[in-house]
């Protein structure tokens, strides 16, 4: 048993939201939504994990601006009555994995039965980020809890501090006004798939699964070089790794890939994926999915 992925929505920017992570969110949020056939109201926990935002707007958490939006319970609670919690989650391309494990632990302790995780990153605007290096994405998953065998289980997380060696943001106040500057290094790729292949190796290890019996794997970022590497440490062909089809994706990255992987049926009913992501720090992380045998009427869960 586990959290399992009830729906997986992605959206593109556009010339009207390319510099706003917040309305991206909120698009994404309520079309993943809509076609899932969950009510708003129906959410107990909302979970933001994009980095770029808005003006680089620090408070409020985006994540209650997303939930207000979307109506749902962007009232005070009251006793006897039904809330949404929401809060963010900054840990960059691991962030949407980070908050599934989150949310895991919510639904064990049986205090949340749906739950969104959305992803958005934007230029921020107002020539504060020149050369913004990321495309404009939205992406949202839907998030409940089964009984059965399936769900998402031995989450693995790992650290190897690099001091910023092989990507890192800068913050800079320049002629009056603040600056960002992001920076990576040419065998950032290379870095990150191997962290990312080191962890990925204790979740297969802690599950006693050989790579070769994989479905397919679930990676991010989605660098063409990343995935490629990734493929070689892990011993295993390039074409079972599924990435965003944008390969400057951030955030949104693994949502976006686990979006491709379904909705092309490369992870169908029943099949064992593997997610794994690497971030700056370097943070990686990585957890094995059993996707749902059937399909799941999600205004059906409560």
């Amino acid at each position: 048993m586990g959290t399992i992925i009830d729906h997986a929505t992605v959206t593109a920017g556009s010339r009207r939201n390319r510099h706003s992570a917040l309305r991206l969110a909120v698009i994404t949020a309520k079309a993943c939504l809509d076609e899932a056939g969950c009510s708003p109201s129906d959410l107990d926990l909302l979970i933001n994990t994009g980095i770029y935002r808005d003006r680089d707007l620090g408070e409020p958490a985006l994540a209650a601006l997303i939930q207000e939006d979307i109506g749902a319970n962007p009232e005070d609670p009251h006793a006897g009555a039904h809330g949404t919690f929401s809060f963010d989650i900054a840990n960059g391309v691991c962030g949407p994995l980070t908050a599934l494990h989150v949310i895991d632990g919510f639904f064990r302790s049986g205090s949340v039965h749906r739950a969104l995780v959305v992803a958005s990153d934007a230029d921020p605007g107002y020539s504060i980020a020149q050369d913004f290096p990321y495309s404009p994405v939205g992406g949202a998953l839907l998030c409940a809890w089964a009984d059965d065998d399936s769900g998402l289980h031995a989450y693995t997380w790992a650290n190897f501090p690099d001091g910023g060696e092989s990507c890192r943001t800068i913050v800079s106040y320049e002629h009056g006004r603040n600056r960002m500057r992001i920076e990576a290094s040419d065998a950032a790729d290379d870095v990150f798939a191997a962290a990312a292949a080191k962890v990925a190796g204790e979740c297969l290890d802690s599950a006693s699964i050989d790579p070769g019996a994989l479905d397919l794997i679930v990676a991010a970022p989605a660098h063409a070089g990343f995935t490629t590497a990734l493929a070689s440490h892990l011993g295993v062909p390039a074409e079972r790794i599924a990435a965003a089809p944008d390969e400057r994706t951030h955030t949104a990255a693994l949502i976006a890939a686990l979006h491709e992987a379904t909705t092309t049926g490369r992870a169908g009913p029943g099949s064992t994926v593997l997610l794994v992501a690497a971030a700056a720090g370097i943070t990686a992380g990585a957890a094995l999915y059993r996707v749902p045998g059937v399909s799941i009427d999600v205004s059906d869960r409560r």
